[in-house]
């Protein structure tokens, strides 16, 4: 294929589904699932999609769903702690819910709040939910935000996690056209690995990749 695994570069990749509209494929090597790279959606179509979403720090069903990442992350990360939001959408909520509980948050997302000198920065963790799933090369993008990490700090991300064939089949979260990778809990011990980070999975959603001191 003319085309590598967005998050390992293994050319080592097989067809794994087709719908009406979009090809997915699988890497032999990290397991992740992606889409064709020539189907995703432009800038111009992605973001439109992004300014349909309402989310709002004053939605108390987003700020639980939310809390699901925040929680086991300020349950361990030390007071004033200072970190990043990343793709926080057009109602940065998360950000609120970590500077509530005292801590220090910077706002960054391409269509939203595209400063990118905050990523020239070092922070104590970085949080990215509901982000993943959109990143067109999430291994260069986890990778430079890892490096932005300072030891004994924390990434912490949100996403669906792929199960198998049959179940993506039936899986709602394949149609959202702004959905370009699935991660699967492979995908993610092979970042670990690369990344030299200790991994924890909290329920079905939420991945916390943790820095060596």
């Amino acid at each position: 294929m003319p085309f590598s695994c967005p998050l390992c570069a293994s050319h080592s990749l097989t067809d794994y589904f087709k719908d009406q509209r979009r090809d997915y494929f699988q890497c032999a090597v990290c397991q992740l699932v992606f889409v064709h790279p020539e189907q995703r959606l432009n800038a111009e179509q992605e973001k439109a999609e992004y300014d349909l979403h309402c989310n709002s720090p004053n939605d108390d069903d987003y700020r639980i769903f939310l809390a699901r990442l925040a929680q086991p992350m300020l349950a361990q990360l030390p007071a004033n702690s200072c970190g990043l939001d990343f793709g926080c959408g057009p109602g940065p909520t998360l950000s609120t819910m970590f500077e509530q509980a005292g801590m220090t948050v910077v706002l960054y997302d391409k269509f939203y709040y595209n400063d990118k000198t905050v990523l020239q920065q070092q922070y104590d963790f970085i949080s990215a939910t509901e982000v993943a799933e959109h990143l067109f090369q999430p291994g260069a993008m986890l990778t430079q935000l890892w490096q932005k990490i300072s030891p004994g700090g924390m990434l912490g991300l949100m996403t669906k996690l792929l199960i198998d064939r049959q179940a993506f089949a039936q899986w709602h979260y394949k149609n959202d056209l702004t959905h370009v990778v699935f991660f699967s809990r492979h995908s993610f011990e092979w970042l670990a690995q690369a990344l030299s980070a200790k991994l924890e999975f909290i329920g079905s959603d939420v991945i916390i990749l943790h820095k060596p001191t």
